[in-house]
């Protein structure tokens, strides 16, 4: 839930709640998370790109970057000279950390992985109405299979067409007040 998200990030240290929260952003991977250099940034057309080499499908993957994506790589310019996020100065390499595992612990999370926060993202966006083939390309899945598993959370796409069943005709209580159910 974003409530358990908000607790997660506040848990976590800042160089890890600026990552994690990256990926609530954008739905990149840890890898590509971890290994997004400044040459993959256009900051003026706020897109990022992730290289076919770098992607899982090893095609390009175009990431555009959100409002909250901006401000979170716009917070990291001038920390690091060639990679976006870093510690002390230093790439970071390793996300499922002692410092990951404690943050969930205490924001009281379970059985939860980095990985988990790609599935979270693309959730989420089914639940906003994301179209799934909007959302198979901005996650940079290879087939649509991958990206149905998802399409359960969010039917509200479906409610009109469970409506033409009714159309024309209502149910209604019978007038001798018998369950219509059983009818």
């Amino acid at each position: 839930t974003h409530e358990d998200a908000h607790r997660l990030l506040s848990e976590l240290p800042e160089h890890l709640a600026d990552m994690a929260a990256f990926s609530l952003a954008t739905g990149l991977r840890a890898a590509n998370v971890t290994g997004l250099q400044w040459k993959q940034v256009d900051l003026t057309r706020q897109l990022a790109w992730i290289h076919p080499d770098q992607a899982k499908a090893r095609k390009a993957i175009a990431v555009p970057l959100n409002a909250d994506a901006m401000v979170l790589v716009q917070k990291q310019v001038g920390k690091q000279q060639t990679y976006v996020f870093s510690f002390r100065g230093q790439p970071v390499v390793q996300l499922s950390t002692k410092a990951w595992y404690a943050a969930l612990e205490r924001a009281g999370i379970e059985d939860f992985r980095w990985h988990d926060l790609r599935h979270t993202w693309a959730s989420w966006h089914v639940q906003n109405g994301t179209p799934l083939f909007a959302l198979q390309e901005l996650g940079g899945w290879e087939s649509p299979e991958m990206v149905r598993r998802y399409a359960h959370l969010g039917a509200d796409h479906l409610a009109a067409y469970a409506e033409r069943l009714c159309a024309g005709r209502a149910v209604a209580a019978p007038s001798d007040g018998t369950n219509p159910a059983q009818v």
